[in-house]
C-alpha cells in the first residue's frame, strides 16, 4: 500500500512537511494513560504563554486554509481543535489507545496527526484535489460528497477519508475496537516543520513500539521522496 501528496499539493504548499507511520499489533485493550502526561503537560505549558491560535504551527495552517478559502475560524486544522478543547476542559475525552497517544502528541507538537484504519482503505491513499464526485461518510453515517477542488484523502474506489485536509476525518477509516493496523499521517507547514516532524515521529513510534511491542516503518516524506509504501500483514 502506497501514501502520498499530490504532485498539486507539493507545488501549492511548499513548506509541507509530512511524516506517515504504520502501525501494527494494534489492540483497544491496551493501557497508555501514564504515556500521555509528559506530551499534555507540554501543551499546559504552551498554551499558558499563548493561545493556540498564536502558535507558529497553527498559525502556518490558518494561513494554509485560507489559501484553500475557508475561514479560519470557522474550519480549524485538527492540531487546533484539540488545543482549544484542552485549553477549555483541561483533558481530551479517552478514545482508543492509538488515538489517545496520537492526540497526546498532537498537543504537544500543535500538530495534526490523523490515524486510519487500514482495513477500510481501497488501495492506495492520496493527498490531493478532490473532483467532487468523491463519497465521505460521517461518524454520523451520513454521505457527503467533498466540493471540486477541496483538499482530500483520497482512495483508489473514490472514498474521502478526510475533508478539508486536515480538518475532518471520516467515520469510515476511524480507528475503532476491531482496528488492528493503521496508517499515521502528520502534517505541518510552519517554519522549523522539518526539525519538529521528524521529533514528532521519533516521539509517537518510540510510544507506539512501547505500547503495542512492534516498532511501526516510518518515514518523513519530501517532494524528493513524497512515497511512502509499507506491506499490510
Amino acid at each position: 500500500m502506497r501514501f502520498r501528496h499530490a504532485d498539486e499539493i507539493w507545488r501549492d504548499f511548499p513548506t509541507l512537511v509530512p511524516c506517515a507511520m504504520f502501525a501494527v499489533a494494534i489492540r483497544p485493550d491496551v493501557s497508555v494513560g501514564g504515556r500521555l502526561s509528559p506530551f499534555t503537560e507540554v501543551a499546559k505549558s504552551r498554551l499558558a504563554q499563548a493561545r493556540e491560535a498564536e502558535l507558529p504551527e497553527i498559525h502556518a495552517w490558518r494561513r494554509a486554509f485560507a489559501q484553500m478559502g475557508l475561514k479560519p475560524t470557522q474550519y480549524r486544522c485538527a492540531a487546533e481543535s484539540l488545543l482549544r478543547r484542552f485549553r477549555k476542559e483541561g483533558a481530551l475525552p479517552r478514545l482508543h489507545p492509538i488515538v489517545d497517544l496520537c492526540n497526546a502528541v498532537s498537543l504537544a507538537f500543535a500538530v495534526p496527526v490523523a490515524a486510519f484504519d487500514v482495513s477500510a482503505i481501497t488501495g492506495d491513499l492520496e493527498v490531493c484535489y478532490a473532483a467532487g464526485d468523491e463519497e465521505y461518510l460521517t461518524f454520523a453515517g451520513e454521505l457527503e460528497r467533498p466540493d471540486p477542488g477541496e483538499v482530500i484523502f483520497r482512495d483508489q474506489a473514490g472514498r474521502a477519508h478526510a475533508r478539508r485536509w486536515t480538518n475532518r476525518q471520516s467515520g469510515l477509516s476511524a480507528v475503532g475496537e476491531k482496528t488492528s493496523a493503521a496508517l499515521i499521517v502528520a502534517e505541518a507547514l510552519h517554519e522549523g516543520a522539518a526539525s519538529d516532524v521528524r521529533s514528532l515521529m521519533a516521539a509517537l513510534t518510540g510510544e507506539l513500539a512501547v505500547c503495542f511491542e512492534a516498532t511501526p516503518d516510518a518515514a518523513v516524506l519530501s517532494t524528493s521522496a513524497p512515497q511512502f509504501t509499507f506491506a499490510l500483514r
